[in-house]
């Protein structure tokens, strides 16, 4: 124990020797290039040290953590009361941390940790030299574009964005397009009834023992246990057949926190030397994204919209026919207030050139930590996971992907019956027809500043429905129509593939909200039992009604 720092009050400080135990550590995980884990073990000596510093007076308000935010200000108001000692113990956890961060490729920030670093050690001249390194490579660009290592590894883009944007329909042109590359895909779905396997894009030159579809739940959550092990399936089954993989896509599930996806990436050994995150791409539905962003949570739940935008590298603004001029603009102005660099496309239909999607070399470490969320790289807290009534089966199962909601219509065109959809689909539809300084509303809220830990609306259930029974066409459109009418509001997506009774082909639908597309599609194929399945996903849905309303459709 020490006595009180410039005559304050006697406070606890850890000995020596846990602070350099901790530095042991962390070196050894840098000479092995651990770097995640060693940026682990930095970050708990720090925050260690925080805690028995928190008895100072300059201390009082201070926020949680500030030690590792903002290090050069909260060492502004401790410098005075700390001893020689233990200025020479922070300098050193600042250093290495520093050093592994470089290695991880944040050289901005490891700047910053340095700076912390020459705060309290001035008189080290290996220190500064160390700080003028980094400076150079920062001006140079050279440790942002990863070098030539990170050309050898396979580069991965995720598709990220809310219930319904259009994210699957982006992953179908991506696969349609005959741009060369050898793709393999990870799909995440969240709901109780796998849909997406049964819109298999028949065009898509992909394998199928190149798509991997996890349905077991969040991938931001309960199966990133599983996206470290799809990676690592798709990568030694490409390579051991001498046919490495140009690329990977993962589609997140419309709820995934895109935070602790991107975090895989520098938490994995294996995943960290053979592959690079290419980019995070984030399609947005133009129609609804207001009400998303705007929409009250829980407490401590996360908003999914905005960290999706927020950590966006690339943003599809999709669906502008469906609104107006006056209405795109309020868009990516809202947009910008959440992201302020990330490129903007606009897009119908999730069509866009291949050119701003793969190989653009956008995610950036740096960026995420400087001003998305200086807590990505800390240690993640339990999980607290709000998605009740999800439940959830096991395991993996090759798929392929049909449309999102691209075929929607506007609904001041509304009304029951059948007419041309977006994108001329054959639809039955359904429908109804700020001062930003005094604003509070979530999406104006700074992203999850917090520490690693990230809360579901609880609210958010999904219902699957299987069927081995046709349906009625007359009775499938009123149920449809009360769906739409009564549910919308609170029903952020619905999709399904349904056999009709006298209709050679799939019916496949899709909703958001109170927007409505179906058509038939694909014949069924031989030996395949005609079925019915559907998803939906939204809150406080009532199970029990949704079978009832739905068994109300089904040929006696």
């Amino acid at each position: 124990m020490s006595a009180g720092y410039g005559g304050a009050a006697a406070l606890p400080v850890a000995p020596s020797s846990s602070v350099a135990a901790a530095l042991k550590s962390a070196r050894a995980a840098l000479a092995e290039q651990k770097y995640f884990d060693g940026v682990q073990l930095v970050n708990s000596a720090l925050e260690s040290e925080e805690e028995l510093l928190a008895g100072l007076p300059v201390n009082a308000d201070v926020e949680k953590l500030e030690i590792l935010r903002s290090p050069e200000a909260y060492l502004q108001r401790v410098l005075p009361q700390l001893p020689q000692a233990k200025r020479g113990e922070l300098a050193q956890l600042y250093r290495v941390r520093a050093e592994l961060l470089v290695g991880l490729g944040a050289s901005k920030r490891a700047a910053v940790d340095l700076s912390a670093a020459l705060l309290l050690q001035p008189e080290d001249a290996s220190l500064l030299k160390q700080k003028q390194q980094v400076d150079a490579s920062v001006a140079g660009g050279a440790a942002a574009a990863g070098g030539a290592a990170a050309s050898a590894k396979t580069p991965v883009s995720i598709i990220t964005g809310f219930l319904g944007s259009g994210k699957t329909t982006l992953l179908n042109h991506i696969l349609e397009k005959q741009h060369g590359k050898r793709i393999a895909i990870i799909e995440n779905e969240f709901g109780e009834v796998g849909i997406d396997d049964a819109l298999l894009n028949t065009k898509s030159s992909v394998t199928e023992e190149n798509i991997i579809e996890m349905n077991n739940g969040c991938i931001c959550c309960t199966v990133r246990g599983d996206l470290i092990a799809g990676l690592k399936k798709l990568h030694k089954q490409t390579t051991g057949k001498g046919k490495p993989l140009d690329g990977i896509i993962i589609e997140t599930t419309g709820l995934a926190d895109p935070a602790p996806v991107a975090q895989t990436f520098f938490a994995d050994e294996f995943v960290q030397a053979n592959m690079v995150l290419d980019g995070i791409l984030t399609v947005v539905d133009a129609k609804h994204i207001m009400l998303n962003l705007r929409e009250e949570k829980p407490e401590g739940a996360v908003n999914e919209a905005v960290e999706q935008i927020a950590f966006a590298d690339r943003i599809l603004l999709n669906k502008t026919d469906l609104v107006t001029p006056q209405e795109v603009a309020e868009v990516e102005a809202e947009i910008r207030s959440i992201n302020t660099t990330a490129q903007i496309r606009r897009t119908t239909n999730s069509e866009v050139d291949m050119d701003f999607l793969l190989g653009i070399q956008a995610f950036s470490l740096d960026k995420i930590l400087q001003q998305v969320n200086s807590g990505f790289l800390e240690e993640e807290e339990a999980h607290g996971h709000g998605h009740g009534g999800h439940e959830e089966d096991h395991g993996h199962a090759h798929g392929g992907h049909g449309d999102d909601c691209s075929g929607c219509d506007d609904p001041a065109h509304g009304g029951h019956g059948s007419h041309e959809g977006h994108g001329g689909h054959e639809a039955h539809g359904h429908a109804e027809a700020c001062d930003k300084a005094a604003c509070d509303h979530p999406a104006h809220s700074e992203p999850n500043k917090g520490r690693r830990k990230h809360v579901h609306d609880y609210r958010v259930t999904s219902v699957g429905i299987i069927r081995d029974q046709e349906v009625q066409q007359d009775k499938l459109d009123s149920f449809i129509s009360w769906l739409i009418q009564k549910k919308g509001p609170d029903l952020y997506r619905s999709k399904g593939v349904l056999a009709v009774k006298g209709v050679k082909e799939k019916f496949i639908f899709h909703a958001v909200h109170m927007q409505f597309s179906g058509k038939p599609q694909d014949l069924w194929n031989e030996g395949e039992k005609r079925c019915c399945k559907m998803v939906f996903i939204g809150k406080n849905l009532d199970r029990a009604e949704l079978n009832e309303k739905f068994d109300e459709c089904l040929v006696k």
